[in-house]
């Protein structure tokens, strides 16, 4: 897994990871290491959010950030918190750190207002509410670590308020590059792309 590029001096990496491995309060400086162990404490999670917890209204940025806190917070200090660097993936720059509140406000007028709860949707709505709160989430890039893997988990949580399983995401790890450049037309609004995979990882679910 890429890392993130951070750049600036709030960014600090864990001793002897070679700046491959945030600093944490486990101490692990492996990058397999640190994933299998956010993989754990993920898995751990999406039990309470189905079989304990599960959302039946309107999403809110509160939710999203309580969910980012109780999935990390035995691993990273920052865990639920808005980020205050800027980071890059792949050459890609996600929102300057500066704009993140202003755009998690927009994100929750804007966006989950309107799309969540996906109850009573048809299909192509849910489809369409996924792939639009999906992309912005995922351009705002909210938290130092972990942003991928929560948009997923909103995802999922999307279907299922809409009737439908979680989504099975295996067609977007075999075509990775094309499911970048979905989230990159989104820039501009063109949510055609991620509407694509959004529908096959439904339709795959």
């Amino acid at each position: 897994m890429n890392r993130y590029d951070v750049s600036n001096s709030e960014g600090k990496f864990a001793e002897g990871s070679g700046e491959q491995v945030l600093a944490n309060k486990l101490g692990i400086s492996n990058p397999d290491e640190i994933d299998g162990a956010e993989l754990v404490l993920l898995e751990k999670f999406y039990q309470t959010i189905f079989e304990e917890q599960f959302p039946l209204g309107r999403i809110t940025v509160a939710m999203i950030k309580s969910w980012h806190r109780r999935w990390l917070e035995n691993i990273y200090e920052w865990a639920g918190q808005e980020r205050t660097v800027n980071i890059s993936k792949g050459g890609f720059m996600f929102a300057p750190s500066a704009q993140v509140p202003k755009l998690l406000n927009e994100f929750e007028i804007r966006y989950l207002a309107k799309y969540t709860p996906c109850s009573g949707m048809d299909k192509e709505h849910v489809t369409e509410a996924i792939a639009i709160v999906h992309v912005e989430l995922i351009l705002i890039h909210p938290f130092r670590e972990g942003n991928g893997r929560l948009s997923r988990l909103l995802a999922d949580v999307m279907a299922v308020q809409g009737g439908f399983n979680p989504l099975d995401y295996q067609s977007w790890e075999q075509n990775k590059s094309q499911y970048i450049s979905a989230i990159h037309a989104g820039m501009s609004m063109n949510y055609e792309p991620i509407k694509y995979w959004v529908s096959k990882a439904l339709e795959n679910a």
